[in-house]
């Protein structure tokens, strides 16, 4: 297995990568950083399928694997609250990251992303994982740790979340005498 995964290009949705914060239904959880992961239907998934398999194979046993160990590949339509402006078709993913383990954050030049609202619900990423198979309170699974973050390109915000100001507004040029100063106090 391999701990450098680089995933195809997504398109992201419930973006923490800036502040680690505990699930909602689960508010004294464990914090973490966490980006949602919507790959289109045409996505090579191959790559983390078979890291997938390997991880669960390496921890129950190659053929021993529990009928109910739960995906980390799953469709749209197929989660509770689905991600709007999705298709049902897409596959998410959520990867995350302990709270002592930040991940880094770039931008397509590989710049540092240092202003939290360059990174939101509806552009475009990839990110850096490793796979892992846990077993903890029954629950059986195959999960991607999240460790590195590359945003590739803007896009239109989707869901619930804040438009981007340079989205929001077009460019403005100030009409000829603005500024000017008034003679007196209500000029």
């Amino acid at each position: 297995m391999s701990d450098k995964i680089i995933t195809p290009e997504f398109r992201a949705a419930y973006v923490g990568l800036f502040k680690a914060t505990a699930p909602k239904e689960n508010p004294d959880g464990a914090k973490k950083f966490s980006i949602r992961a919507a790959f289109p239907p045409n996505a090579d998934l191959s790559v983390m399928k078979a890291e997938a398999a390997a991880a669960a194979n390496e921890n129950w046993g190659v053929g021993k694997v529990p009928k109910t160990v739960r995906s980390p590949f799953r469709l749209n339509e197929e989660l509770d609250n689905p991600i709007p402006g999705i298709g049902d078709d897409w596959t998410v993913m959520t990867f995350s990251a302990n709270e002592d383990r930040r991940p880094g954050l770039v931008d397509a030049s590989l710049q540092d992303i240092i202003d939290d609202s360059e990174v939101y619900s509806g552009a475009w990423f990839r990110v850096q994982v490793r796979c892992y198979a846990y077993d903890t309170a029954g629950n059986k699974g195959v999960g991607f740790g999240l460790e590195n973050v590359q945003k590739t390109r803007d896009d239109d915000p989707i869901g619930k979340g804040k438009v981007p100001a340079s989205k929001a507004f077009e460019a403005f040029d100030a009409p000829a005498g603005a500024g000017k100063q008034p003679n007196s106090l209500f000029d």
